[in-house]
């Protein structure tokens, strides 16, 4: 059996309001709920499983490898809601798209802290 990575928890402050944001944001469908989770399903069958977590929650980071016509709707969303990005982690070049690799990308935060990414071309790639 090879190993994939199938579903990873996120902490919010409201599973599902956080989980809706992120599928608006990415254009994915309509969150489901398992339990307590709120899952965002990606095209690689990995799920980010949103939970209401009380007390602080610490930032994550996730990336999402995207084509660049996928780039073009998602950042044109994340304009549209006047949210602040970044070109870099570090969120020392704001308002800026990176270039790495020949490729696109962006940070930006969501509604917990956590911060998020879209790159079209995977760091290292374009060696």
């Amino acid at each position: 059996m090879s190993v994939q990575l199938n579903h990873t928890i996120v902490p919010a402050r409201d599973a599902k309001a956080s989980a809706t944001y992120l599928a608006s944001v990415l254009g994915r469908e309509i969150p489901t709920r398992f339990g307590p989770f709120f899952g965002v399903e990606v095209d690689n069958g990995v799920t980010l499983d949103f939970m209401t977590t009380a007390g602080e929650i610490p930032s994550q980071h996730y990336a999402f490898l995207v084509s660049e016509q996928e780039f073009d709707e998602i950042f044109a969303r994340i304009r549209e809601q006047s949210t602040r990005f970044w070109a870099d982690p570090g969120q020392h070049r704001p308002g800026e798209i990176n270039r790495r690799d020949g490729g696109r990308g962006i940070y930006w935060e969501d509604p917990n802290g956590h911060l998020l990414e879209i790159l079209t071309r995977p760091y290292g790639s374009g060696r």
